[in-house]
């Protein structure tokens, strides 16, 4: 399958609900008049991800949670992200729209996307996922879930963690994620996390859609 289309479902199943500020734009502006969103990316290249640095890290985030239980997510885990990904954002300052199960099972089949998910208090919490570019030099945070009750609790930092542990056995030389310019509570995050910002990026409504 083309690598665009693999992006665009990817993006379009995380970024959907900044989709609706091109849907709204669009009803407002001229329909010859180009509308795009500007995303940040961001990179951390693998050696800066010592033990000392990873010590740092951890000293932030709440100890009940750096005893999560990480796995790699199963077919039969679909269902819990799905969950996750859906409460996520019932929570945030945006519209808010619901994900198939579908979609999800699309972008699971990629050979190159895998989903790592946190257990904690004896429930799935969060999830992350992963993906590789540039054959496979390169690894991209893609999109990451947390549930309300585990939000701003260190829960999405142990994820970040798992992410960079799984890219660094697969011989990644780079992280990289993309952040919506206006949504400062992820950039902050990933702020946190290490990365820096290496430049911008405009995205069309053609470029979170399926033709």
């Amino acid at each position: 399958m083309p690598e665009t289309l693999k992006s665009k479902r990817i993006r379009g199943f995380f970024q959907r609900l900044e989709t609706s500020i091109l849907e709204e734009a669009e009803q407002k502006e001229d329909q010859e008049k180009e509308i795009s969103l500007e995303y940040v990316q961001m990179k951390l290249p693998v050696e800066s991800i010592t033990d000392e640095f990873e010590a740092e890290i951890k000293s932030k985030v709440e100890k009940n949670f750096l005893n999560a239980k990480i796995r790699e997510a199963s077919h039969e885990d679909l269902e819990s992200v799905l969950q996750i990904h859906n409460r996520a954002w019932l929570t945030a300052n945006e519209p808010f729209r619901p994900i198939e199960l579908d979609t999800l099972e699309k972008i699971y089949e990629y050979p190159d996307t895998v989903l790592l998910i946190a257990k904690v208090y004896g429930q799935d919490g969060g999830f992350i996922m992963l993906d590789f570019e540039n054959e496979g030099k390169i690894g991209v945070i893609a999109g990451l879930g947390v549930l309300p009750r585990y939000q701003r609790k260190g829960l999405g930092t142990v994820l970040g963690m798992a992410a960079w542990n799984y890219f660094k056995t697969k011989g990644v030389e780079e992280l990289r994620c993309e952040v919506y310019k206006d949504n400062t509570v992820s950039y902050s995050f990933i702020k946190s996390l290490g990365f820096e910002e290496y430049e911008r990026k405009r995205y069309t409504k053609d470029d979170f859609t399926l033709a």
